[in-house]
């Protein structure tokens, strides 16, 4: 089990330019005894597209970098791309070059750069957040933090098909790849698990390779009222910053919507929008990257290698704030019992 995120306070010492439209902040703190002196855990962190304040998957890899940094005492840089993401092999690399170590990459858009940039840095621990390097192909030198995405999504399934008051739901991808259709797989089996006929519409923002995507509230605005409009009651989404906007269709429509990664009812500071959040699929990104830091510090990270997060580490799970799923968490239980003592296999591709 996983150990709890510790709360994090943050001083912001100052900052310095990574690379060309890098956005990019230098954190210091302060540890107890035993924790390595600040001067040795210096902690690079490159986020996805978007960076912090996405209210979702980047902002949960910094509360778990930050958290890990409060408790230990070191350095915490971050580095965004630009909003083309072209930068990210530079601000990796650069990361590296100024002897953060570890670095962490927040994303599978790292997968090319990552790849590149890890062998010309042999002494600098890197890991991925949603990479896998099972295999070793990025190096020797980097960890894949993995996730049972469709695990999660299959959950949020079962919650949609069950709150449903149509038999008609929907699912908003930010960008068509591998990786968000784990999220589009799981969702629909679970929905299907409970209800073998219910509707689920599926659209995605952006195509593969353009990850404008998870960037863009209005589009997602655009394409979940699409959803409403045709009679769906819930839509889930898995679309990163452009989930703002599926929440503001939900509201505008008087209808509901799942969130992903954080506890998106808590991330979200307006009224108006926590009212429509029934559930969200948690990514526990904050609880895999500091465990990572952890582990560099004790000496136990091992590269060529991924770390599984799925629901029997508790990677993976629904939150309940709000209490909008209190009357049906003992058949959600029962369907995450299911699965991780095997009996359930959640899909990872549609069929």
């Amino acid at each position: 089990m996983r150990r709890k995120m510790r709360a994090a306070s943050l001083l912001i010492a100052g900052s310095m330019v990574l690379a060309a439209c890098a956005s990019d902040e230098t954190t210091d703190a302060g540890g107890g005894g035993g924790a390595p002196a600040a001067e040795e855990l210096r902690v690079g962190l490159a986020y996805d597209t978007g960076g912090r304040g996405d209210r979702s998957f980047n902002d949960s890899a910094y509360t778990g970098a930050a958290a890990a940094v409060d408790a230990l005492g070191g350095e915490l840089q971050e580095f965004s791309p630009n909003e083309d993401a072209s930068n990210r092999g530079e601000g990796l690399a650069s990361l590296a070059e100024q002897g953060f170590d570890p670095v962490i990459a927040v994303g599978f858009n790292y997968d090319e750069v990552i790849a590149e940039v890890a062998p010309q840095f042999p002494d600098t621990t890197f890991a991925q957040v949603d990479g896998s390097n099972a295999d070793g192909a990025k190096g020797e030198n980097v960890t894949g933090l993995i996730f049972a995405e469709e695990e999660g999504s299959f959950l949020a399934g079962v919650a949609a098909a069950l709150k449903s008051e149509a038999a008609h739901i929907g699912f908003v991808g930010g960008v068509e790849s591998p990786l968000i259709q784990k999220f589009e797989a799981g969702y629909v089996a679970g929905a299907q698990a409970v209800d073998p006929q219910i509707r689920v519409d599926r659209q995605y923002i952006s195509p593969a390779g353009d990850f404008s995507g998870f960037s863009d509230p209005a589009r997602g605005q655009i394409v979940a009222q699409g959803m409403y409009d045709a009679g769906a009651d819930i839509v889930y989404h898995a679309a990163g910053g452009s989930g703002i906007g599926v929440f503001q269709a939900a509201a505008a429509s008087g209808n509901r919507a799942i969130g992903v990664d954080s506890d998106q009812y808590l991330t979200v500071d307006d009224p108006a929008l926590q009212a429509v959040i029934m559930t969200s699929m948690l990514k526990r990104v904050d609880n895999a990257v500091e465990q990572f830091i952890n582990d560099y510090a004790e000496g136990n990270v091992e590269g060529a290698t991924d770390v599984l997060n799925d629901l029997s580490t508790e990677g993976i799970d629904l939150a309940t704030s709000g209490g909008f799923i209190d009357d049906i968490q003992g058949e959600i239980d029962e369907y995450k019992q299911q699965i991780t003592d095997g009996t359930i296999t959640v899909p990872t591709t549609i069929e």
